[in-house]
């Protein structure tokens, strides 16, 4: 199968006020979140582009030197997700076939699985291709550069869903046996849950 040209956007500018720590920054046995989900990507993905917000300093600090990865910052990361993702669709390089987008919380997810949704795209070449476990869809998801215009224009408020539900014989969902796919981890409890253990005490920043 022809290798497309996919990069990766890994959102990395929430303010994470229910965990009460940096969600990137937050580990697996020695590795942050971060790390783990760019080693991961990169293993698919052309290079990843990772956007900061309201713990800029923090998470720049944590992004490894890699010519693969590259840093956008959202000035407006309060307004949600889709603004994010906005920041960086004007980042793309202009031959990106599609982009794979993924969150900084969920740090579980298999690089099989991101296989799995260039696989997916690469063969039927569905606009939106979403990762699903269970029956429950999650992320990573892919939008194709024909999408773009329409994330461009999608109210924030209602996210990237609005492009998602816009015409459902569009989307393409690959089933994989990948529970990180809908494993959010937000608060403290939710960590515990995944057999985590518990944030450290913040910082100031």
């Amino acid at each position: 199968m022809a290798r497309l040209p996919i990069e990766g956007v890994l959102l990395a500018a929430g303010e994470s006020r229910r965990m009460g720590f940096p969600k990137p920054l937050l580990k697996i046995d020695s590795e942050t979140f971060l790390r783990r989900t760019l080693r991961t990507m990169l293993e698919v993905v052309r290079d990843v582009i990772v956007v900061t917000g309201a713990h800029r300093e923090r998470v720049r600090a944590e992004i490894p030197s890699d010519h693969r990865v590259k840093t956008v910052h959202n000035p407006g990361f309060e307004r949600g997700q889709l603004s994010s993702l906005k920041c960086t669709l004007r980042a793309i390089d202009a031959d990106a076939a599609a982009v794979i987008v993924h969150l900084a919380d969920h740090p579980l997810v298999l690089a099989s699985t991101f296989q799995a949704v260039a696989d997916e795209f690469a063969s039927r070449r569905y606009p939106i291709v979403i990762a699903r476990y269970a029956g429950r869809r999650g992320h990573p998801v892919l939008f194709a550069k024909e999408v773009f215009g329409e994330l461009l224009d999608a109210p924030e408020e209602q996210g990237a869903r609005w492009v998602v539900n816009a015409d459902p014989a569009r989307v393409a969902y690959v089933d994989v046996e990948d529970p990180g796919v809908t494993l959010d981890l937000d608060t403290p409890g939710d960590l515990a849950r995944a057999g985590l253990g518990p944030p450290p005490k913040n910082e100031p920043e």
